[in-house]
């Protein structure tokens, strides 16, 4: 199980009090990797322990890092100056520490740092040049030194060409150096042009390649640089009596109270917030976004905002928080919140574009199942909201007008452009689709055709033109049970509502339908072999053995005229209907 950046934090401050610098700098890596938010504090720490150990280099990175974060700390300056120091950057320590104290003028570790960086440039301003500037400032110093096949080898050890480099701005803190690091001296020998390795060439019998005897090495010492201080305690005054640059001062790693005392800040406005006394909330919000730098203060400041019904207040409180968010590089859940708080504010403010704008930024960055949810409503309410202002009864007339003219010069595809713009017009009308289904009857479209019968049913119960325009799309698709259903419901309905005007057209529907319904599959059947097909058909050998049917055919057999009295009752001349198409009755046409 992973540990928290704080739980990593707090086991690297432990290891850096015990001296543990390695150890220390891995956990603070380990802190700063599964934090939800740059820590300016992470860096600092490890600054620290890069510093102890040296690396000023690192050190200065994470400082670097440390104050963009959060540039108003004044103990990240403290890190800064410590680097710069480290590096022998006087003028760039001066300068950090300076800032540090403007920020906090009781910053005792910026005051001692800025005192320690005085008595060095003090110290080097005391001592003898001797040259080694111009030595160390040559540009190509790293590159000759690289080449040289004495030096070549050192010089891929990073650490000992960074301590190279820094000599350029400090040369005179070589002296400290030469005894602990034997390599200094061949560098210097080299970069003087003196050859170690060659013998003592006062003697003219000694052969280049031998040996060197104690004489010639005593001799040799004298043809040294006098540069270079023969032993490390001896009194020269060609060698440095003081260091140059000293010790930084011993490094603490900081605790950021900033942030709990943010978070009981935070904790407050909570309380205001339940108690929706928004004012005192957005007071405590305001407090802990001063406190430390995170965002969900803003987040929830907003949202104080909302409740009070402040929309436009909301948006630039948001907005702001997406911008630090970006600047912080705050986890992509919190700006993720911040966008849809953003669309949640737009939406009151009835600005559904700007609404959508927002929740597809907030699924961008992070995707949830409510946010999700709240687009697709709104796209839906776009959408409604669209084909609303779209409706004007004068268009739609216009429109109608031009789909008859069309329909008229047969002119189908015309025909069905305009009847549609009619719909968008005016989509309570049912004349429209029922119109729009003629013209795609004409362009055999017979589902489509259908399906605006039914929605001008839909619109419209009594809209006997549109139940039989529906039948007779139904017919031509073969179905014609369905048709026949339909015509029934349209010759109530003609009844009802028209006095039976279109009685004689439904009539010639259902009989084309009864007709067409018993066909012979091929030209080869015989009328027997339909008829027995037909009894075999399930509503057939219903009828057929329905007792009041059998009393009536037996009727209808004695006395013709007795079965057009029973074709009176819809029922009975329903059934009729489909034995005479059947070929069961034969009429005498």
């Amino acid at each position: 199980m992973s540990l928290t950046a704080d739980e990593y934090k707090q086991q690297g401050n432990a290891a850096f009090t015990a001296k543990n610098y390695d150890g220390a700098i891995e956990l603070f890596t380990k802190a700063i990797e599964v934090s939800e938010t740059p820590s300016h504090v992470l860096f600092s720490n490890r600054s620290a322990c890069y510093t102890s150990l040296k690396k000023f280099s690192d050190a200065l990175n994470d400082a670097n890092e440390c104050v963009k974060i959060n540039p108003s700390w004044s103990k990240g300056y403290n890190r800064l100056g410590a680097a710069h120091l480290g590096l022998g950057d006087l003028d760039e320590a001066e300068s950090d520490y300076k800032k540090a104290l403007e920020l906090d003028v009781n910053n005792k570790a910026a005051k001692d740092g800025l005192e320690q960086v005085h008595r060095t440039q003090q110290a080097r301003q005391a001592q003898p040049d001797l040259g080694l500037t111009q030595l160390f400032a040559d540009p190509n110093l790293i590159e000759n030194l690289k080449k040289n096949p004495k030096t070549s080898e050192m010089m891929k050890d990073p650490q000992l060409v960074a301590k190279l480099i820094s000599y350029k701005m400090n040369p005179q803190a070589i002296g400290q150096d030469l005894f602990s690091d034997p390599r200094l001296m061949t560098i210097m020998a080299t970069l003087m042009g003196v050859d170690l390795n060659m013998g003592d060439t006062s003697e003219s019998n000694s052969m280049p390649n031998e040996p060197v005897t104690n004489s010639s090495s005593e001799q040799k010492k004298d043809a040294e640089s006098p540069a270079v201080p023969t032993t490390k305690n001896e009194s020269s005054s060609t060698a440095p009596q003081q260091k140059d640059v000293e010790e930084p001062e011993p490094m603490e790693v900081d605790e950021d109270n900033s942030k709990a005392e943010a978070d009981n800040e935070k904790a407050e406005g909570n309380k205001f917030y339940k108690a929706r006394q928004f004012d005192e909330a957005i007071e405590h919000y305001n407090r802990a976004w001063e406190l430390h730098k995170d965002i969900t203060y803003l987040n929830n400041r907003a949202a104080a905002e909302y409740e009070k019904g402040d929309y436009e207040t909301v948006i630039a409180t948001l907005n702001d928080a997406v911008e630090k968010g970006r600047d912080m590089r705050a986890d992509y859940k919190v700006i993720s919140k911040s966008f849809a708080r953003i669309g949640n504010a737009y939406h009151k403010l009835g600005d559904l574009k700007k609404t959508i704008e927002y929740y597809q930024k907030s699924l961008t960055e992070h995707r949830t199942a409510d946010i999700l949810a709240k687009l697709r409503n709104v796209e839906k309410e776009q959408k409604k909201a669209e084909a609303e202002a779209y409706i004007n009864p004068d268009k739609a007339e216009e429109a109608r007008l031009e789909g008859k003219e069309y329909f008229t010069k047969s002119d189908w595809p015309n025909a069905v452009r305009a009847y549609t713009e009619m719909i968008k017009r005016a989509p309570e009308d049912a004349r429209g689709y029922s119109n729009r289904a003629a013209a795609l009857a004409k362009l055999m479209s017979f589902p489509e055709a259908i399906a605006d019968c039914n929605k001008a049913i839909e619109k419209d119960p009594n809209f006997v033109r549109a139940y039989i325009r529906m039948a007779a799309a139904q017919i031509a698709v073969k179905e014609f049970a369905a048709a026949l259903e339909t015509l029934d419901v349209a010759r109530t309905k003609d009844a009802e509502v028209n006095k039976g005007a279109s009685a004689k057209e439904i009539d010639q529907l259902y009989y084309k339908a009864s007709q067409q319904r018993f066909q012979p599959d091929t030209g080869s059947e015989t009328p027997e072999e339909t008829y027995q097909r037909a009894m075999k058909d399930p509503e057939v050998a219903a009828i057929m053995q329905d007792p009041v049917m059998q009393s009536i055919l037996q009727q209808a057999q004695q006395n013709p005229a007795a079965l057009q009295e029973h074709m009176k009752n819809p029922a009975v001349f329903k059934k009729i209907q489909t034995l005479i198409a059947a070929g069961i009755i034969r009429t005498g046409r």
